[in-house]
């Protein structure tokens, strides 16, 4: 399996509009409050920490692209899944556990290949 490069997170606007989130959710998703992520998309500097947070967030929404459309992403994070416990990504996330939804998408990549094999 080849990746793609990731490139630089885009500006924070950009980010929380493809994956088709209200401010409120993306600030459940990033972890930041709203009034952060209104002044980024208003152009106010972010810190180091938050730039990395955001990247992280662009990276994921670039992993699960590629195995869903773009525009049913943020369907997708607010929606109960069996394999999460019946929990939505969007909380799993909340709760520190991106690494579950990783999980998630390496073995459906893994199993999408072997069925290719």
């Amino acid at each position: 399996m080849a990746f793609k490069s990731i490139s630089r997170a885009p500006s924070v606007a950009s980010l929380r509009n493809s994956l088709g989130l209200t401010r409120k959710l993306f600030s459940r998703l990033t972890g930041y409050s709203e009034r952060a992520i209104a002044e980024w998309e208003s152009g106010k500097e972010q810190s180091d920490s938050s730039r990395q947070r955001l990247t992280e967030i662009h990276r994921l929404q670039q992993a699960l692209a590629e195995v869903m459309p773009q525009e049913e992403i943020g369907t997708w994070l607010l929606w109960p899944n069996d394999v999460l416990g019946g929990f939505k990504p969007l909380e799993v996330i909340e709760r520190g556990e991106i690494d579950r939804i990783w999980k998630l998408f390496f073995c459906y990549m893994h199993d999408s290949e072997s069925v290719a094999a």
